[in-house]
């Protein structure tokens, strides 16, 4: 028989005392949606079953003793740190579930400047941790749109990627060791090598679970040094997406190493460039590291761009203050409630993967789907901010207007039906359906064609780890009634 909510709520009291177990209704309310249901959110209305309770937990051993009680009793559990997730991670969709939230593990426990990596709690804060490491002349190449608000636990959880990855790479080229606890109450520690051949990487794992097999309690990440003095910001307009996706596969395949490549078609780039690219595309490049390969790199795309005459270059300052200002923080996603509410536009995204040889057919393919099949289109746009020797990242951004939708219709109406489009002819493409916002709980519904037989092992690793099926339930693989 399960428990009661009152049950659920007194034994995590026993744990972690009354402090920390938080049963206030309006958190609980602002805990049963992520950025996906945002414009519900808005509108304080709240469709999935309230949590029994938040619990902010301190140590790993709380939290061992949290999963043991919640597996012994079918308690499902929802792992959360920053809070900022955008895909329906964090709603707790089955009723009297916990939410298990790690933001006040806040510790940095070792900053190893000879052995170039650092090691801190779950909740810390990715700008508070890259900072600290900055005043001592390094980085963590790590740097999300999100980094002001993000935590180092949730990063790792849903394999996140920054605006440097170009350079540095995802969290997973990133991330040398890591510790979490399974719902068993087990902690494993996965100690930071440089490398080891002992069977199958097992950071694996935990890197991009989703909490819906473990809750990441500590991570060490690299560190680089850092060369401020010697970045070097590149921009240019140009008429053409695919002439853009062109350079960036020149630039990407002759082996230069950007820290920053990005791509805006025109719609895109309104939001951020019709001030001195009106109607335009824009291209953008940032170079860094020690001064001879900064420049190396800055003269070699250069010399790749100079080929496409329809390229004109910017002035850099324009770059430098636009991209300074990129970040979300609090008050940044303040401003778009109030627009929001205001205005009845909302904007959404959609990231994906391919091969350069899809990636331009998706692009166009998706474009026109979207404006065509979805009604109350006001933008649709892509920008791709990742790249690979082997293809690129296409970073969907549409805007709808809602005049005359109830809240809780807004993603069955518009939100849902393009990711529907994105998703299934990026797969049919080859691609990826989720490039780094991970699967949540609205990208499930194609998360059989995105593995196709691969996902035998999935199934596998979610029995193995919780057979119990109590960790985020309705994550990466769907829920069952």
């Amino acid at each position: 028989m399960s428990l009661s909510r009152e049950e659920i709520v007194a034994e995590l009291v026993k744990i972690c005392g009354p402090d920390a177990v938080v049963t206030d209704k309006e958190v609980l309310e602002e805990s049963t949606y992520d950025r996906f249901r945002k414009y519900e959110g808005y509108h304080k209305v709240f469709v999935n079953p309230l949590p029994a309770a938040v619990v902010f937990v301190e140590n790993k051993k709380q939290v061992s003793e949290i999963l043991r009680f919640c597996n012994a009793n079918g308690v499902n559990v929802v792992p959360r740190t920053g809070h900022s997730a955008t895909e329906g991670g964090l709603e707790p969709i089955v009723e009297n579930s916990i939410i298990l939230d790690g933001s006040k593990m806040k510790k940095i426990i070792n900053v190893d400047t000879y052995n170039m990596q650092v090691t801190c709690e779950c909740g810390v804060v990715l700008e508070d941790l890259e900072n600290h490491v900055r005043e001592l002349g390094y980085t963590t190449g790590h740097s999300p749109q999100s980094k002001p608000i993000a935590q180092m636990g949730g990063l790792v959880a849903t394999r996140s990627i920054g605006q440097f990855s170009t350079l540095y790479g995802g969290i997973e080229d990133m991330l040398a060791g890591v510790e979490a606890v399974f719902p068993d109450g087990t902690i494993c520690n996965i100690k930071a090598v440089p490398r080891r051949s002992a069977g199958p990487d097992i950071r694996h794992v935990v890197l991009g679970n989703e909490g819906a097999l473990c809750f990441i309690t500590e991570v060490t990440v690299k560190l680089f040094k850092y060369f401020p003095q010697y970045h070097v910001c590149m921009g240019y307009t140009l008429d053409d997406m695919i002439t853009g996706l062109r350079i960036m596969h020149d630039v990407m395949t002759e082996g230069y190493r950007p820290s920053v490549a990005r791509l805006y078609d025109a719609e895109d780039g309104k939001e951020h460039f019709s001030h001195f690219a009106p109607g335009k595309c824009v291209i953008l490049f940032v170079t860094e590291g020690p001064e001879k390969i900064s420049k190396a790199n800055a003269e070699g795309i250069r010399e790749i761009v100079a080929k496409y005459k329809e390229c004109t270059e910017v002035d850099s300052k324009l770059i430098e203050t636009w991209f300074a200002n990129l970040n979300w923080d609090a008050a940044r996603i303040e401003e778009e409630r109030k627009e929001v509410l205001q205005t009845k536009n909302v904007c959404c995204t959609t990231e994906i993967s391919a091969n350069w040889s899809a990636v331009e057919e998706i692009y166009k393919i998706c474009k026109e789907k979207v404006i065509n099949e979805i009604p109350d289109i006001t933008v649709f746009g892509a920008h791709a901010s990742h790249c690979y020797s082997n293809g690129i990242n296409l970073y969907f951004v549409y805007w709808y207007n809602v005049v005359d939708c109830a809240p809780e219709e807004e993603i069955y109406k518009y939100h849902l039906p393009i990711k529907k489009i994105i998703c299934e002819e990026t797969i049919k493409a080859g691609g990826s359906m989720c490039h780094h916002h991970g699967v949540g709980k609205h990208r499930v519904h194609w998360i059989d064609k995105e593995h196709g037989s691969a996902l035998y092992m999935v199934k596998k690793l979610k029995a193995a780890f919780d057979p119990n099926g109590i960790m985020n339930i309705g994550t990466i693989l769907p829920y069952k009634k």
